[in-house]
């Protein structure tokens, strides 16, 4: 996500290195290339250049601390334009109600069906709420059996009466069936089109007028760039809706979407959407996501991840173990695991101050750890709990159990040590400093 922006940026902002101070001369040079920059990640020219005489009035005449260079000065007005451009805070949706009523509108394709079981993971999740989902796709049999599909798996209910072809009646039975069975959200799929069209809009507003909801979400693909961004407005001038969501996040390496929804339609992106997998849904940062645009990592976001996967109890295990020097490969291997819940490897180091830049042409996923959890579950439970007994022999059979090479199981053993030792030193250092406090 962001990937050509960020580099267009950093270019950009180079020809401001080694001038004394920001002038109007150099101002106009740099933003005549981050206006280039915006073009290229399917910005509107309009919003682009709107942004850029943001940014030059705002950069002229600023006063620069000696301590500060003029492209640093510079970058931390874009980083603030740029979060302004997207909405400037987080902003939450409204699930209060008896129960919470979320309609999910867009167009079919947009990632629709596959958003509503993302937030009802989330609410069950995260919230500890009762959610429901409603197949009000009447027309696409498919999208009913994949939304069940979706329920089943995270162990919520939907709601779905065979038969009627009326998504108006199938909204409104089912917030009475989730006010009579105590369901505290419901959150209502509806029918998609692959294009705008009246009859669509007409079904939409209806359930809208019918069921009076507290919160609806327009659910946009944003890897079509200015299309979502027109799509956007078209069903906000009908809809009235309270926020956006954008799919396909990790497919976009552009990100225009993101940039001009806000001011074009003037509501907020509320969450964003990445992958299959049903905890890929992340709240939209507007400040994070600036971060991140401008190389400064999302450390933020990063901790906020680790700890949905913390366990204290195990964490406190874990630190006595260190201490006495007795971690094992089996605690080990438990660590990869709880590093993957986090989710996709790159994503994750990007968030490193840095690590974005170092990684923009490298590929990383979670297959990475695949040859590691194979050695160690080729080793016997002796071996993992005592790896210095893992000789020769040992290793050349670990080696064939794999499908890896003996050189591979030296380097794993040899990355365990190093591991291991380091975080041994860590955790007595922790200890020592605590005593003497």
């Amino acid at each position: 996500m962001f990937e050509s922006l960020m580099d267009r940026l950093e270019k950009s902002f180079k020809l401001l290195k080694g001038e004394g101070k920001i002038t109007e001369i150099n101002v106009s040079e740099t933003l005549k290339d981050v206006r280039r920059a915006l073009l290229d990640a399917d910005v509107s020219y309009k919003i682009a250049k709107e942004f850029c005489d943001d940014v030059k009035q705002k950069a002229i005449g600023q006063d620069v601390l000696t301590a500060v260079k003029p492209e640093q000065m510079m970058v931390k007005i874009v980083h603030d334009e740029l979060a302004e451009l997207m909405g400037s805070d987080s902003s939450d949706i409204n699930v209060k109600g008896n129960p919470g009523i979320v309609l999910v509108a867009g167009l079919q394709g947009s990632g629709k069906t596959t958003f509503v079981g993302k937030l009802a993971n989330n609410l069950k999740s995260k919230r500890s709420m009762q959610a429901m989902t409603v197949a009000g796709d009447v027309y696409r049999p498919a999208a009913i059996e994949q939304l069940k599909v979706l329920s089943d798996s995270i162990g919520v209910q939907m709601y779905t009466e065979e038969g009627v072809k009326d998504p108006v009646k199938i909204a409104k039975d089912a917030i009475a069936f989730a006010r009579q069975n105590g369901i505290s959200c419901v959150i209502i799929d509806t029918a998609g089109r692959l294009a705008v069209d009246e009859e669509m809009m007409n079904e939409i507003a209806a359930i809208k007028k019918a069921v009076n909801p507290t919160e609806t979400l327009f659910v946009v693909d944003s890897m079509t760039g200015q299309d979502a961004v027109e799509t956007a407005k078209a069903f906000n001038d009908r809809l009235d809706f309270d926020g956006v969501v954008l799919t396909k996040m990790d497919g976009d390496t552009r990100g225009g979407a993101a940039l001009s929804i806000k001011a074009v339609v003037g509501k907020p992106i509320k969450f964003v959407s990445s992958g299959e997998k049903l905890d890929a849904l992340d709240i939209f940062y507007p400040k994070r996501i600036a971060d991140r645009i401008l190389g400064m990592g999302d450390v933020v976001s990063l901790v906020e991840k680790a700890q949905e996967q913390y366990d204290e109890e195990e964490a406190r295990k874990l630190h006595k173990k260190l201490a006495k020097n007795q971690f094992n490969l089996e605690d080990f291997y438990s660590q990869i695991q709880q590093v993957k819940k986090m989710g996709n490897i790159k994503d994750l180091a990007g968030m490193i101050p840095g690590m974005d830049k170092a990684l923009r042409n490298t590929e990383i996923d979670n297959t990475a750890f695949k040859s590691v959890e194979a050695i160690i579950n080729s080793m016997t439970p002796y071996e993992k709990e005592n790896p210095e007994v893992i000789n020769g022999s040992r290793r050349k059979r670990i080696a064939d159990g794999s499908g890896t090479s003996v050189a591979e199981v030296n380097r794993l053993l040899k990355q365990f040590e190093q591991t291991s030792r380091a975080m041994h030193n860590m955790a007595t250092s922790k200890m020592m400093t605590n005593i003497k406090k």
